[in-house]
């Protein structure tokens, strides 16, 4: 862990360097203001001790500069005896503590101890903001035999460092089997970075990816920390690898195999602690036949897939999770409990969701709005889904090998329905699927009075 000793006088920056590293600590020296700023843009180190008056820049002046690059690094303050008022401005500043000269260096190793405990704990809070689902991440629904086969798959691979693949159609829950596989595993207490690979700009992948040194093109001002850098110790997904130029690939197959990278414009090689999780929605196995994606980059990839079913290959699921995104969207919008009749599950589960989870939970989402006296049904259904369900429908009657009396089997059904409905016409009708007028044409061709 680097520290950064910033004091112009020599006996106090050999000192603290003489103790800090007896305590594992790699010490990084500075003798004026100015060059302590350069240091700290150089070395980002992970702690900095600034004393108060210094040459060329005063150490309030390098404070407010290094809070404007980076305002979580812990800073240290040293600051003259009684220079109270001092004190204070820093602490407005940002400053995490400051320490009045002269101090034993006990009081100095216990301030840096409180202040790698604070970022310690906001590092851990940035690290569950950025874990935090968008729409139900890590929670997978669902009892099916399929699903169950994928659990079984994420138990065994968690608790190691293999690169897994995930494969399957948009919305199906790809992010989720990610983040559990991540929170399984060894690597839970540290990052889990996420990536879109294809919301990203081509032109700005690479140094999101890797960072960039100061001066690697117009307007990098500093250097930029990549995902890899922010992912170190822990778990980067990429999903949607398959939109990554050939150019690209080149450098995730060179972080899979020599576990080392470099940033945009700079020649430090950095080596990479980083468990890398992928995804896609496209077939890459023909993409590598036609040479649009690399094939030993995808055997890098492919140590351990995992199959996502698609939601029609699931649909005893369906209920299971209706309920769960009922639940979400009722609470999200103060609703109440919210019951969804029989009819409107049927349909839901003769529907083949081309969009998967994502189109049935903004499906959910829309009529959890719009229920009325806390019930969603079936008239609530869109067209499209209920014109789909029963397109999806398998045939009621199976026919025989030796064929039937079409209207044998019209007087039969037109006889239950009359049967059934105690001679009521309308209702009788209504069980075929007709008007009463076709309904009465039907009785006065067969004589059914």
């Amino acid at each position: 862990m680097k520290i950064l000793i910033a004091d112009d006088e020599k006996n106090m920056r050999w000192i603290l360097e003489k103790n800090l590293k007896e305590d594992g600590f790699i010490p990084v020296q500075a003798e004026d203001g100015e060059e302590a700023f350069n240091k700290f843009l150089d070395e980002e180190p992970d702690i900095v001790i600034l004393d108060y008056k210094m040459p060329k820049l005063d150490g309030m002046e390098v404070l407010k500069r290094i809070k404007k690059i980076n305002e979580k690094v812990p800073v240290i303050m040293i600051t003259a005896h009684g220079s109270t008022d001092a004190a204070v401005e820093a602490m407005k500043v940002g400053a995490s503590d400051y320490i009045s000269k002269p101090f034993d260096i006990k009081e100095l190793k216990l301030s840096i101890a409180k202040a790698l405990n604070l970022d310690k704990l906001n590092k851990e809070i940035d690290y569950l903001k950025e874990t935090v689902s968008q729409s139900f991440d890590d929670k997978i629904i669902g009892n099916s035999k399929r699903l169950h086969e994928v659990f079984e798959v994420v138990d065994k691979v968690a608790d190691t460092n293999a690169t897994v693949l995930i494969i399957g159609e948009s919305g199906t829950g790809k992010e989720g089997i990610a983040a559990s596989i991540h929170k399984k595993s060894i690597r839970k207490d540290n990052p889990y970075i996420k990536v879109n690979c294809g919301a990203i700009p081509e032109t700005l992948i690479e140094s999101e990816l890797f960072g960039y040194e100061k001066g690697a093109f117009t307007g990098a001002a500093s250097r930029k920390l990549g995902r890899f850098d922010r992912a170190q110790g822990g778990t980067l997904f990429l999903d949607e690898i398959g939109e990554l130029s050939l150019a690209l690939q080149v450098k995730i197959l060179r972080v899979l195999q020599e576990k080392e990278f470099e940033r945009v414009g700079g020649t430090e090689v950095i080596k990479s602690n980083v468990r890398i999780i992928a995804a896609t929605n496209r077939d890459l196995e023909k993409m590598a036949e036609k040479g649009e994606f690399r094939e030993d980059l995808l055997y890098r990839l492919k140590v351990i897939p995992i199959n996502m079913p698609a939601l029609r290959e699931r649909k005893e699921d369906i209920p299971l999770l209706a309920d769960f995104f009922i639940d979400k969207y009722s609470s999200e919008i103060n609703k109440g409990k919210i019951h969804i009749e029989k009819d409107v599950i049927e349909l839901l589960m003769a529907y083949d969701f081309p969009g998967n989870i994502r189109e049935l939970e903004n499906l959910i989402e829309r009529l959890v709005i719009l229920s009325v006296d806390g019930v969603i049904k079936a008239s609530m259904l869109p067209k499209e889904i209920v014109k789909g369900a029963y397109s999806n429908k398998k045939d009621i009657f199976v026919l025989p090998e030796d064929g039937v009396n079409l209207e044998e089997v019209e007087e039969s059904l037109v006889r239950q329905a009359l049967e059934r409905s105690k001679g009521n016409q309308t209702h009788a009708a209504k069980l075929l699927g007709m008007s009463r007028h076709a309904l009465i044409y039907r009785m006065d061709k067969y004589n059914l009075k």
